[in-house]
């Protein structure tokens, strides 16, 4: 049996921060560096928990939100 099949839900602890920022990112590609750098921190924060993933496009990296 996986995991999936056992655990229906699951949540993964995000900051007050971290949820705001979430709530301000488009569900299409953004653009990494339009984002101040501790906004930055927190988004690299958010791509460790696999909540935004990191895209990078010849040289220019995306971030943009995972499917849920």
């Amino acid at each position: 049996m996986r995991l999936n099949e056992l655990v229906k839900s699951f949540d993964i602890f995000m900051t007050n921060e971290e949820k705001q920022l979430l709530g301000t990112i488009p569900s299409r590609a953004t653009r990494f560096d339009l984002f101040n750098e501790h906004q930055q921190i927190i988004l690299n924060n958010l791509i460790k928990k696999s909540i935004i993933q990191k895209i990078n496009n010849e040289g220019i990296i995306f971030i943009k939100k995972n499917v849920q």
